[in-house]
């Protein structure tokens, strides 16, 4: 059962994908509208062939920033969220304060970014790790709060020390609420690179490479640039899930 559930889970959105693009070929056959407005699938991948390799290399750029943005954003939620998980009233206060913070545009920052890193990658980092930092500081908080006080008072009477708690009782309830936060952020790593990369950086990154090709109605290659920006946000996926199920084969033994 487990194997045909994993199947299932591979094959069913596989096959929305292939109806979704025979659909998209068929609409445009029929209708017609101009390349630049709506090109093909296969004019998208024609687009994608010619240009593989220059287009791996720009989304490798990009992937590098949003990487390091990632480490620095996920890192430091986690450190704040120790601290923060540890005095309840400090939770309180701050708790809500990042869910608004988190709520600021991505074109809001970028500009203030540029101002301050510059237009190098340093300023893209920077955003992708502000966009990082609250999702994972809320799930860290929530997860470190999470474990079950009974189980808090049954160690306490075995005489642990708060680290041995933390270590062995509430860092372990806490990884699926990490893991969670890390997943949603492989996302929200890239496209807060590749947005920010709208606003300036070097030719030889994604970002950059997209607005040029859409500003001036070269459609298809812009699609192509968002396939290889799809690639590298599921590759980072599922290198998180296979980090998951190797630190978590218990949560992991249903499925």
């Amino acid at each position: 059962m487990p194997t045909a559930r994993r199947l299932d889970n591979i094959i069913a959105p596989l096959f929305i994908l292939v109806v979704a693009i025979l659909l998209w070929e068929a609409v445009v056959y029929l209708w017609q509208p101009p390349v630049f407005l709506l090109p093909a699938p296969h004019q998208i991948w024609a687009a994608f062939t010619a240009n593989i390799g220059n287009l791996f290399s720009y989304g490798f750029n990009t992937f590098l920033e949003a990487l390091g943005g990632f480490a620095v954003g996920c890192g430091l939620g986690l450190l704040v969220a120790m601290v923060v998980a540890r005095f309840p009233l400090l939770a309180d206060l701050l708790v809500p304060v990042a869910v608004a913070s988190n709520s600021i545009p991505i074109v809001a920052m970028a500009p203030i970014a540029l101002v301050w890193f510059g237009i190098g990658p340093a300023s893209k980092i920077a955003i992708v790790a502000v966009m990082c930092f609250f999702p994972t500081m809320v799930s860290a908080v929530r997860g470190l709060t999470a474990a079950s006080p009974d189980a808090v008072a049954l160690m306490r009477s075995y005489a642990a020390s708060d680290w041995q708690i933390f270590r062995l009782l509430r860092m372990p309830t806490a990884l699926p609420f990490l893991f969670n936060a890390f997943k949603i952020c492989t996302a929200l790593s890239m496209i807060g690179a590749i947005v920010a990369e709208f606003f300036g950086g070097g030719l030889n990154f994604l970002g950059v490479y997209l607005k040029t090709e859409a500003s001036i109605l070269r459609t298809p290659n812009a699609w192509a640039a968002i396939l290889v920006a799809c690639f590298f946000g599921l590759a980072f996926y599922g290198a998180v899930v296979l980090i998951e199920r190797a630190v978590m084969p218990w949560h992991h033994e249903r499925e």
